[in-house]
């Protein structure tokens, strides 16, 4: 599908507006732990009662996540061509600093790594994993996917690079991480010794990737998150997604409808 140069700056323009329209509900519903603060006194799960089908009746605060009309992970099919640059990401190393919050497996970010989107500076403040991936691909689901939460310090503004881990040869750069993971839920564990850049974690590829305007995937599933997820998939084992596996379990929601939003690549 093609648009017009006229309509797509429109279109670009919009995503960019409703981002900032919704900067003070992200300053209150995020924090380093993105999976969220306020869901930490209501229990939720991936399966069975309290389950994503469950989410917006669990709590007041989680009625995004069944009555909002921008939720993720959507399918990514469709796109419009809006000839998009390479990310302008500039990422430092970190000391490694890794949780297990029952949810996911999440590294937190020392402050100073970045990206520039839309010229505003976003700051990287920590990276985490889900398997199966959130996103689909023309209905296809990787077996896990990586997604580094940014925010704005200014405006309150997130923005969530994705992308896919598929099956093959181990990765190196994960199983640093992997050796660390705790088996059970806990506090921080920072790794002595121990740093890791994330960058040496990206697919080579960041000039081709997908945008639109969501939501978080997990309670309260806030609609404030400009998503950019890139299309080249880096490497993971069968071992590796296995371990994961085993100390969090399957934890993706299932792709939510697109409506009347644009996705853009």
């Amino acid at each position: 599908m093609q648009i017009s140069p006229k309509t797509l700056s429109h279109t670009v323009i919009i995503l960019t507006l409703g981002l900032s329209a919704f900067a003070s509900m992200a300053a209150m519903t995020v924090s380093k732990a993105f999976a969220g603060d306020e869901a930490k006194s209501v229990h939720w799960e991936y399966e069975g009662a309290e389950g994503p089908r469950f989410w917006g009746s669990l709590s007041e605060e989680f009625s995004a996540c069944s009555i909002g009309t921008q939720q993720s992970p959507i399918d990514l099919t469709g796109p419009i061509d809006a000839d998009f640059s390479a990310l302008e990401l500039d990422y430092q190393s970190s000391p490694l600093a890794i949780v297990n919050n029952g949810h996911t497996i999440q590294v937190n970010y020392t402050p100073g790594s970045t990206l520039t989107l839309d010229g505003q500076p976003y700051e990287l403040l920590q990276f985490h994993f889900h398997d199966p991936s959130e996103h689909t691909v023309e209905g296809s689901a990787y077996p896990m996917e990586v997604h580094l939460v940014h925010k704005n310090e200014e405006t309150g503004g997130l923005a969530v690079v994705g992308f896919f881990l598929d099956e093959g040869a181990e990765n190196e750069v994960l199983q640093t991480i992997w050796d660390e993971i705790p088996a059970e839920a806990g506090p921080e564990i920072i790794v002595e010794n121990t740093e890791i850049n994330v960058v040496a974690l990206l697919p080579e590829n960041t000039e081709d990737y997908y945008r639109y305007f969501g939501s978080l995937t997990t309670p309260p599933c806030s609609e404030v998150v400009n998503w950019i997820v890139l299309k080249e998939p880096v490497s993971v084992s069968p071992e590796q997604v296995e371990s994961f596996v085993a100390a969090v379990g399957k934890n993706a929601r299932p792709v939510q409808t697109v409506g009347r939003r644009f996705l853009l690549d």
